[in-house]
């Protein structure tokens, strides 16, 4: 409880300080006091306990309606962040030339005063020429606020268009058909009789609110035209509970393979209620690895297939036995070391640990390959690898965009995912 507290009290600062910004730049600085000024600044409150209200309450059958605008708002509102904090240098260049404009045109008008003019035939008593300031640049060096205005409209409209235009294009992604990625891993240790051996791999379907029974349909489908000898479904399956998504879940029992469909927990599942969704996903017909190792036998030799939790379960789930965490030694240790082994881990950062134990190949997800440009920079930063094949401490990594979404229905650089991984002798 005091958790959930805490991430909606950090959420709303952070959120609060967004909108903040965004009244200022495109309500304040856009219009006079008055009545489209107040209108705007109570639809920014609104707006600013829109996103948090939505984060919290979007799992609630009866407040499910707050998904949609809420989360497409909060995609909008990041965009908008964007392109008005790129927009700042310009901008400020432009303030500074108006100002060093409007302190030369009073410095001009305050000599021109005091200038008297040469006596002409006949004589004239003196008189004083005063200086007219150019269009747009009242005299005494103040900035015109006509100009201001303009100048703040010009930058909220097209603020406004390029963070609506990229929001429209990536919720027309994100709900999308997966695209498919072919990828061949080179495995020191494949004998050349298992050369060719192919997984399909998937993660992040996040089968959720905005989603339905069609979303894991299509990917089911996808899946079983590839005619994969295995399927790694690499976590995030879910995000809610059983009673809320059984249904929509409901399609991956059609999941077809030569030698079987395997599931690991990603750190959603723990957020919904990891034990029955495990006893869940064995219902359905996919074989969970809970921090263990099956014998992958096929006519051409064997091959290992390991899986470890989710790392979320060492806090969240401490008291669930076998589900409280990734343990490595359970599932790698004590195995032939001629024998090539695939690892089956939602995190990338998971390799660090798995490149102890001789991994040939970890099959990941979590990081949506970014989901949304630029936030695949801040993911660089707590990931090794953010999208593709890497190699983290001699272990190859292949991680896999996901096949869903996470918050706003937006993809933007990373489009949904399911990805073919070809092993190939070398």
């Amino acid at each position: 409880m005091l958790a959930l507290l805490g991430f909606v009290g950090t959420l709303t600062l952070i959120t609060g300080l967004i909108h903040l910004y965004l009244w200022k730049r495109l309500i304040r600085d856009t219009t006079r006091p008055g009545r489209l000024r107040w209108a705007g600044s109570m639809l920014a409150v609104g707006l600013a306990v829109l996103v948090p209200a939505t984060m919290v309450s979007s799992r609630s059958a009866g407040l499910s309606w707050l998904a949609w605008p809420g989360y497409v708002w909060l995609a909008v509102m990041f965009y908008l962040l964007v392109a008005l904090l790129a927009l700042e240098p310009p901008m400020l260049v432009v303030r500074l030339v108006g100002r060093a404009r409007a302190r030369q045109v009073g410095t001009v008008g305050e000599l021109a005063t005091t200038v008297p003019v040469e006596p002409a035939a006949p004589p004239q008593p003196a008189t004083a020429v005063t200086a007219l300031p150019p269009a747009g640049e009242p005299a005494g060096g103040v900035p015109d606020p006509g100009r201001r205005l303009l100048i703040a409209r010009g930058v909220a409209i097209f603020a406004g268009l390029t963070a609506a235009g990229i929001t429209g294009y990536g919720v027309r992604t994100a709900l999308g058909p997966p695209r498919l990625d072919r990828v061949q891993v080179p495995l020191a240790r494949l004998p050349r009789s298992l050369d060719g051996l192919r997984i399909a791999t998937v993660s992040d379907i996040h089968i959720g609110p905005l989603t339905g029974p069609a979303h894991t349909a299509r990917i089911v489908e996808l899946i079983n035209g590839l005619n994969a000898d295995l399927v790694a479904v690499v976590g995030d399956l879910v995000d809610g509970t059983v009673g809320e998504l059984g249904r929509a879940a409901a399609p991956l029992a059609d999941l077809r393979s030569r030698y079987g469909a395997f599931f690991v927990t990603g750190n959603h599942e723990y957020y919904s209620g990891v034990t029955e969704w495990v006893a869940e996903v064995d219902r359905l017909g996919m074989r969970v690895l809970v921090n263990e190792r099956r014998e992958i036998v096929t006519p051409g030799g064997v091959i290992d297939l390991a899986g470890v939790n989710d790392p979320t379960g060492e806090t969240m789930a401490a008291d669930a036995g076998p589900l409280a965490g990734p343990d490595y030694d359970r599932a790698l240790g004590d195995r032939d070391p001629d024998r090539p082994v695939v690892l089956l881990a939602h995190q990338p950062v998971q390799a660090t640990e798995a490149a102890r134990y001789g991994v040939d190949l970890q099959l990941s997800g979590h990081t949506h390959g970014g989901q949304i440009v630029p936030f695949n920079l801040a993911v660089r930063l707590v990931q090794p690898v953010v999208s593709g094949l890497g190699e983290v401490d001699g272990t190859q990594v292949y991680v896999t965009n996901g096949a869903g979404f996470w918050g706003p229905p937006v993809r933007v650089g990373a489009p949904p995912q399911v990805s073919l991984v070809e092993l190939r002798s070398r």
